[in-house]
């Protein structure tokens, strides 16, 4: 389960980065902001559905039940999102660089995804046992 849910968010961080590069290179107005907003959608959208049926095996127990798990999931992605965005954003505020920004992304995203397996196993996805 473990393993899956690491390879899962090594796939979401690189859909992440790949969307914050792509959208540096086209946003005409706060190309950082928007790149990091917008790659973290993605990650989200793309590691709930992967999660959800590849790691926690959980079934759709109805349209109330799943907005709650959404709604929760949500929550937790608020929270280790926010210590993703301030390594990645101190980074690039130390060093100025691509490649600072993009460690510092990377680090953050790595200390926020092992705290977000934690909460989503214990809270979340709690149904299979895990």
């Amino acid at each position: 389960m473990f393993v899956r849910y690491v390879l899962f968010a090594v796939i979401a961080t690189l859909a992440n980065l790949v969307t914050q590069e792509a959208v540096i290179r086209v946003a005409p107005v706060a190309p950082l902001a928007l790149s990091i907003f917008m790659g973290t959608a993605i990650g989200f959208v793309l590691k709930y559905l992967l999660d959800k049926k590849w790691v926690f095996d959980d079934g759709f127990h109805g349209h109330r039940q799943e907005f709650q798990k959404i709604t929760l999931y949500g929550a937790f992605s608020v929270l280790t999102t926010l210590v993703f965005w301030g390594f990645e954003v101190t980074f690039w505020m130390i060093w100025r660089t691509d490649f600072a920004k993009y460690t510092g992304a990377v680090l953050g995203l790595a200390i926020g995804y092992a705290a977000k397996f934690a909460l989503d196993r214990t809270y979340v996805f709690k149904e299979r046992g895990a």
